[in-house]
């Protein structure tokens, strides 16, 4: 099985969704909205296309990803941030490296785009072998009640989040 990964294009948005929404249907801390919250991000300031990926074999697209600007706001400043949400991929290419492809893929374009920081809420046995740690490292906090060690950060560029903490600030599609 050969899997490639490149941009979405606005031709994949009905099967992207569908892929999104099949991926999350069985996932316990899930609210099954996923695919409505890709929708209405693709609609917002806070969307970057190069940074909305699709994994597909073939001619079927099998997984998504997407990384959206957010902000961590601490004394009166901002600084521009990445939040990773959601990674899909369908259920039965799920436990085959494809969510892990997707995420070292979109992390590296985000770098090449001068992106210094990722944040994602998720699974704290998963994206540590990303190189993600608890955000509290930083003094970042989430906007909600999480629990440490599933809210983390990622320096894209050495010490970028040194001086950084603060409240991350998510665009309004998050809570719409």
């Amino acid at each position: 099985m050969t899997i490639d990964i490149r941009q979405e294009k606005s031709t994949d948005y009905q099967e992207t969704l569908a892929v999104v929404q099949q991926a999350f249907l069985n996932e316990e801390y899930s609210n099954k909205s996923e695919h409505l919250l890709v929708s209405k991000l693709r609609k917002s300031a806070a969307f970057i296309p190069e940074l909305s990926l699709i994994a597909f074999d073939e001619t079927t697209i099998v997984g998504h990803i997407l990384l959206t600007k957010i902000t961590i706001e601490y004394d009166g400043k901002k600084v521009n941030s990445l939040a990773l949400a959601p990674v899909s991929v369908l259920p039965a290419y799920q436990k085959k490296g494809i969510g892990s492809h997707l995420i070292r893929t979109a992390l590296e374009k985000a770098k090449e785009l001068h992106y210094d920081s990722v944040i994602v809420l998720g699974h704290p046995q998963y994206y540590p072998k990303f190189g993600f740690q608890k955000a509290s490292k930083w003094g970042i906090q989430a906007p909600f009640d999480v629990t440490d060690d599933s809210f983390m950060a990622l320096e894209l560029a050495k010490d970028s989040l040194e001086n950084v903490r603060g409240t991350v600030v998510y665009p309004k599609a998050f809570f719409e």
